[in-house]
């Protein structure tokens, strides 16, 4: 996933079958703008999220013939946009002081 704005060139890998890790590639460019970048990216997470979640919702009401296995990729996705979430909140606003 990546996000640019202007001339901004800030890439994002996020692999699932590495549990907790998280590399952002920046080139050239001060600390506020990957901040920026990072919030952009974390509301675009958050909206990612909640679509899915309604997308889950209407496929859990459906009486038959549901999608069972179509179900549960989605929420295995919705867990990994939340951990992603969860990891880029951190990043912005750590408990630890500095």
């Amino acid at each position: 996933m990546g996000l640019a704005s202007g001339n901004e060139d800030v890439h994002y890998r996020v692999n699932p079958s590495e549990a907790g890790k998280y590399s952002v590639t920046s080139s050239h460019h001060p600390l506020d703008s990957n901040l920026h970048s990072f919030s952009r990216q974390l509301i675009e997470l958050r909206m990612e999220h909640a679509d899915l979640d309604a997308a889950i919702d209407r496929l859990a009401e459906t009486v038959e013939p549901r999608d069972d296995l179509l179900l549960r990729r989605l929420k295995k996705k919705r867990l990994f946009l939340r951990d992603c979430i969860t990891r880029l909140e951190r990043l912005l606003d750590p408990q630890e002081p500095a």
